[in-house]
């Protein structure tokens, strides 16, 4: 069964149960005197006018709220939550041990204040916590927030996913690969942003969108790491790129995109961006088609005629017709470049021969 479906059944029968409670009580003190068939009947009237009241209330006044409350506080970064809920604790136990003495207090002072200054020093508990939460943070997992910068190895439990990297695609290998930790968060606004440019008049961005969709279908079915559909729609009357940064601010949580701009607002706005154009640069290939080398031929290749060397970075580079340039250096030119997951092969002529 259903999480969700269990979870609005307790609450049901909770609530039933309780306001079937009341309702028995209730039908009790309503009792004609004297006559008790008419007042077990009134009885038994308000237990079930109770319980079905209860079932029939339960989703509005209690399922929907508890819902709304858990999706905020799941959306609220760990360290802030728990930041709030020491300065709640240590506000509370504070206005305890000032309220003893006030408690002695003749009349209403005696009853009203003890209940003001609880509320007053746990709202200054939780703002103090709050302000010092990057102290809080760095109390509890000993790190640096400054030291969460590697793409591999991002402390962030959860990554933000953009319309740009889903389209793009590459994010889909990346994520295979193992070089991105935590859970990968989807907004709902940004699917029915992909769903949108899916459903474009335009045949090119329609072609986009639909790519995107079978990306993150593999994505779901594919991936290494967990996926998650976070329920929230943009608000406030801010544009997709705007309210993801809020979100990520709001969850502390970083964004993997492949738009420019994006990247320069969110780092601007102290949000941690993993860009998949920067990945791509910093491994890009060693050489190219037509590039020149310098390589020492330091033993045959496994073809004829083939000599092999080595570029200081360890790539092998197999020289056709090197054979005979065994032990010397030569001027190779790039013919074609062979990526391999053990690394990389380059496959060059000699220059001038």
């Amino acid at each position: 069964m259903h999480s969700g479906l269990i979870f609005g059944v307790i609450v049901r029968s909770v609530a039933g149960a309780s306001l079937g409670f009341v309702g028995l009580l209730l039908g009790g003190v309503f009792e004609p005197r004297g006559f008790m068939p008419w007042g077990l009947s009134s009885t038994l009237i308000g237990a079930v006018v109770g319980v079905m009241g209860g079932v029939a209330l339960a989703p509005y006044l209690l399922i929907a709220p508890i819902r709304g409350v858990l999706q905020r506080i799941g959306e609220v970064q760990g360290s802030k939550f728990f930041a709030a809920l020491a300065g709640l604790i240590l506000g509370l136990f504070i206005a305890v041990l000032v309220s003893i003495p006030l408690a002695r207090l003749s009349g209403w002072p005696g009853t009203l204040l003890p209940l003001i200054l609880s509320g007053v020093f746990a709202l200054l508990g939780i703002a103090v916590m709050l302000a010092r939460e990057q102290d809080f943070s760095h109390y509890l997992s000993g790190q640096n927030r400054a030291s969460r910068t590697a793409l591999g190895s991002s402390n962030y439990a959860k990554v933000l996913m953009d319309t740009s990297a889903i389209i793009d695609g590459r994010i889909a290998d990346i994520i295979q690969a193992g070089f991105v930790n935590g859970t990968m968060v989807i907004p709902r606004f940004v699917l029915d942003e992909l769903r949108h440019v899916a459903d474009s008049s335009d045949s090119l961005r329609r072609n986009r969108g639909r790519r995107g969709l079978e990306v993150l279908s593999k994505l779901r079915k594919e991936a290494s790491v967990p996926i998650q559909i976070l329920d929230v729609d943009s608000s406030n009357g801010l544009e997709v790129d705007g309210h993801l940064v809020k979100l990520a601010k709001s969850m502390g949580a970083a964004i993997i995109t492949t738009d420019f701009n994006l990247n320069r607002v969110a780092g601007i706005q102290g949000v941690k961006v993993l860009n998949v154009n920067d990945l791509a640069n910093a491994i890009k290939p060693v050489a190219i088609p037509g590039e020149n080398l310098e390589v020492r031929v330091i033993q045959e290749g496994t073809e004829a005629g083939q000599g092999v060397g080595f570029l200081e970075n360890g790539a092998m580079v197999i020289v056709e017709g090197g054979r005979k340039f065994l032990n010397t250096r030569l001027n190779v030119s790039v013919t074609r470049v062979h990526q391999t997951t053990s690394g990389c092969l380059i496959f060059a002529q000699p220059k001038g021969h």
